[in-house]
């Protein structure tokens, strides 16, 4: 964890709407050990850390800690205050949270990162900062020496074996596909087609070669600046999303439609994806369907594929729910 090398003040707090707590400040906050940490509902790297964010709130709350969570939103539905809401009590937050939809606070901080974590002590002055996952450990023994420094006397626990056999020290994580976005303005598809800005292209799907880690649709779809959306009608059956791609895990940022409750099928390699590599969204078949699916009831990154290996496959998603929207893809890895 990289030590800020020259005594910096904690930039204050900048934004909108308040969670779990009133409006805070970094004056109000002198006294205390804080953790401003930047991440976004959707972002499977900061759901990763959020259990470590609850057991240190947990921890040493009444200890002189305080965990500022900066929701900075990748995707416009993150930025709705209700979206947000209902997002901090499905994960179990109950520590401060800031809606920085403006990124007013993040520019103060001249982050780049979700998650990235700065942490001040009791003097209002920033000491050290952490991008991405990992460091837990070093990060907890840092709180407690920054509490210490409040009270030399303070009794504090043993710092907390990983949570996740991932986070363990020595582990090696296998490569896999790197994040995947579907809108015009960082997506690229595969298909001869290509993107067209704002408007509905009908997509012929590809029958040839499919390359690793490319996007390809077959159907209607609108090209949105960060999403694609099913616009076809019921009459002309179902649009498709595939790709090839190498992980053991699979997640897709999700919007429904008006109406919601949208089914999206899945397919692994041309096939009913297999019950043992359900993803924790995924449903058996049902009402005579032979594929699984998920329902697409709320905007929020949706688990498909759990495996107990990184390997290569082909995913298939095809739904008829005119309005859906499908944003970006993330892979995950196993670690020995």
């Amino acid at each position: 964890m990289p030590e800020v090398e020259e005594q910096m003040p904690m930039p204050e707090y900048r934004g909108g709407q308040w969670f779990n707590s009133p409006p805070l400040t970094v004056a109000g906050l002198r006294g205390k050990v804080v953790i401003t940490d930047f991440w976004d509902y959707t972002c499977v790297n900061c759901l990763h850390t959020l259990p470590y964010m609850r057991a240190w709130h947990e921890r040493y709350a009444d200890k002189g800690l305080v965990i500022v969570g900066v929701h900075a939103p990748e995707f416009p539905f993150a930025a709705e205050p209700q979206n947000v809401q209902r997002a901090l009590g499905e994960l179990g937050i109950s520590y401060p949270v800031l809606l920085d939809n403006d990124y007013a606070t993040w520019r103060a901080y001249d982050n780049h990162y979700w998650p990235a974590k700065y942490i001040g002590d009791n003097a209002g002055n920033l000491r050290y900062y952490h991008f991405g996952e990992g460091g837990y450990s070093e990060t907890e023994a840092l709180i407690q020496k920054l509490l210490r420094e409040i009270d030399p006397a303070v009794e504090l626990p043993e710092i907390m074996q990983p949570l996740r056999a991932e986070d363990a020290e020595g582990v090696v994580c296998y490569r896999v596909t790197p994040e995947l976005y579907l809108g015009y303005q960082r997506g690229k598809l595969g298909n001869r087609e290509g993107q067209r800005s704002e408007q509905v292209v009908n997509y012929a799907g590809w029958a040839g070669q499919r390359s690793s880690g490319v996007i390809y649709l077959a159907g209607s779809w609108r090209n949105l600046a960060d999403a694609v959306e099913y616009a076809g009608m019921a009459e002309q059956g179902e649009g498709d999303i595939e790709v090839n791609y190498s992980a053991a895990e699979v997640n897709l940022v999700l919007h429904p439609s008006e109406s919601g409750g949208d089914k999206l099928y899945l397919t692994l390699d041309n096939l009913p994806l297999p019950p043992e590599h359900y993803g924790a969204d995924v449903q058996p078949p049902s009402d005579g369907d032979e594929r699984p699916f998920v329902v697409i009831s709320e905007p929020r990154m949706y688990c498909l594929v759990n495996r107990a290996e990184v390997e290569d496959h082909r995913l298939g998603l095809h739904t008829a729910a005119s309005g859906l929207r499908a944003y970006a893809f993330t892979f995950g890895s196993r670690c020995k």
